[in-house]
C-alpha cells in the first residue's frame, strides 16, 4: 500500500477539465460513490489515481 503522502489529490475542478465534464457532473460521481473523494471542510479532494481508473474503463460503464 503508498504512503498517504505519495497520493496526490485534485480539486473537483482539475477532475472536471482532466475528465471534460462540468463540475455538477464530478459531484454526482463523487456523491454516487463511482469516484471515491475526501472532504476537507466544505470542498472535495479526489485521489489522482481513482481520476486515471475512472478514464480508464469502458465507456459503457460510466453512464
Amino acid at each position: 500500500m503508498s504512503d498517504i503522502s505519495d497520493v496526490r489529490f485534485l480539486t473537483v475542478a482539475e477532475v472536471a477539465d482532466l475528465m471534460r465534464v462540468s463540475k455538477m457532473t464530478v459531484y454526482r460521481l463523487v456523491h454516487s460513490g463511482e469516484l471515491p473523494a475526501v472532504r476537507f471542510g466544505r470542498s472535495y479532494r479526489v485521489p489522482e489515481s481513482a481520476v486515471t481508473a475512472a478514464l480508464q474503463r469502458p465507456i459503457a460503464d460510466v453512464g
